[in-house]
């Protein structure tokens, strides 16, 4: 797979030589070496520094000419260019130097032909064609040096776990409050868990932790939200923004904090993500179908009209009906409404209280809180429009994604209210004044014949 994703992007590449810019394994060059054909992205070194001592640059395979480690694009565009050489999975690789100096000396003991699948360009001309080498994990031993490399580095990691898991020098700040903390890096983290709900996780799970905090603290101090990574103009707004929103949490897809997690060291190729996924699979495979401790956790709904949430949906209708007057059960008995429709209704709603719109006036208003006060003063919360106007096919998609109100919706004949259910309903029995003129007219008489 990695020979034919490789060969694909170096036969797509070399279409032109005179004078035209081509690129080989994402790599831009041309006659003009600053051609650039596609995005370029920093490297990246998951789990610190990996330098050995004396060598603050990585030679090219096959000539004398060096790189700094940081410019390891430059390397692999140099020999793409230079020598016809592509690695593939470069990113798999958990050590690039020791990788680079293993192959360098390889190659002075045998022929590049005996490691590398060969890769022709231009294979309809006889007289330009090429050749390109691939050097991949399809070769065993490049797969047991990359499994090599990573258990290498998983060590280096877990060495550096344990050692700040023991230090108790420990000197922080807290990026939320600028309270100073002493001691062990838990000290820190278990406080912006606890004070500020902000959790990145257990402290054990965490590696080169000052330098996770550095980046976290580098973000808030260019007012960039970690969370949906958006950037406000003064810190006041970000703390407004991440507080109501409840984004006082990382990005999970931001791959920048991977390597200060151990899991991500675990297996050569896998994320976290990955990992976890195995987990649940494998969980699911030997479980038992034992549900007697099942606890069922009432979900939390929210009030169509202001921030109040309750455990129940029952709650919230009683919530809604002394606050709001609005009973949502009368209106679905009063309009014979069926789940959709009731899903209509909300999704409606919803929808024009987050515009700041009174669906009884049509009126829009600055905030919530007057559009609030105007329905309540006004009583415009029970005067529904007409149902053509909110039993549209647009509003079967929830304005809120996570609206719970919806899932709690039920077409049943027993939501009827308390008032209702209590209420001892009149019967009117039939007329019975003139019950002989009805016998003497009824059809039934017809049928008798």
């Amino acid at each position: 797979m990695a020979a034919s994703k490789t060969q694909g992007a170096v036969a797509r590449m070399q279409e032109d030589r005179d004078g035209s810019c081509s690129t080989v394994g994402g790599v831009g060059y041309g006659d003009s070496k600053d051609c650039i054909l596609e995005p370029l992205s920093l490297p990246e070194s998951p789990g610190g520094t990996t330098t050995l001592e004396g060598s603050p640059s990585v030679p090219c395979i096959f000539c004398e000419e060096h790189f700094p480690v940081a410019e390891q694009d430059k390397l692999l565009k140099h020999m793409i260019i230079e020598h016809k050489i592509v690695i593939a999975d470069v990113k798999l690789v958990a050590d690039f130097q020791r990788y680079i100096l293993y192959w360098r000396k390889r190659f002075t003991e045998q022929p590049i032909t005996d490691f590398c699948s060969v890769i022709r360009i231009n294979s309809t001309a006889p007289f330009e064609q090429e050749n390109y080498f691939l050097l991949c994990d399809v070769l065993p031993e490049d797969r047991i040096l990359r499994e090599e490399l990573q258990k290498q580095r998983l060590r280096e990691i877990l060495e550096q776990q344990q050692q700040e898991r023991n230090d108790t020098n420990f000197h922080g700040v807290c990026m939320f409050c600028n309270e100073e903390f002493l001691g062990n890096r838990s000290v820190i983290l278990n406080h912006m868990a606890r004070e500020h709900a902000f959790n990145i996780g257990l402290p054990d799970n965490i590696v080169n932790c000052n330098e996770f905090l550095c980046t976290l603290q580098k973000k808030l101090d260019n007012l960039q939200c970690l969370y949906c990574e958006k950037t406000f103009r003064d810190k006041n707004t970000l703390k407004d923004h991440m507080r109501k929103k409840q984004h006082r949490k990382i990005n999970p897809k931001n791959r920048e904090y991977d390597r200060f997690y151990v899991i991500n060291y675990l297996e050569l190729g896998k994320s976290w993500e990955e990992v976890q996924l195995e987990d649940d699979r494998e969980l699911l495979d030997h479980q038992e179908d034992d549900w007697s401790d099942w606890e069922e956790h009432p979900a939390s709904a929210v009030c169509l009209f202001c921030e109040k949430q309750a455990e129940t949906i029952e709650k919230l209708y009683v919530h809604m009906e002394d606050a709001h007057e609005f009973d949502l059960l009368k209106i679905k008995s009063e309009l014979g409404l069926n789940f959709y429709q009731q899903v209509k209704l909300v999704n409606f709603i919803r929808r024009q209280v987050h515009q700041c719109r009174c669906y009884g006036c049509h009126v829009k208003f600055k905030s919530k809180a007057d559009l609030r006060t105007h329905m309540e003063e006004t009583k415009h919360t029970s005067l529904l429009p007409d149902r053509k106007t909110w039993d549209q096919l647009e509003y079967y998609f929830p304005t809120y994604e996570n609206d719970t109100l919806l899932c709690t919706l039920s077409d049943s004949e027993s939501d009827l209210t308390a008032q209702e259910q209590n209420e001892n309903v009149p019967i009117i029995s039939e007329d019975t004044s003139k019950l002989y003129a009805l016998k003497q007219s009824s059809i039934l008489n017809q049928l008798l014949l």
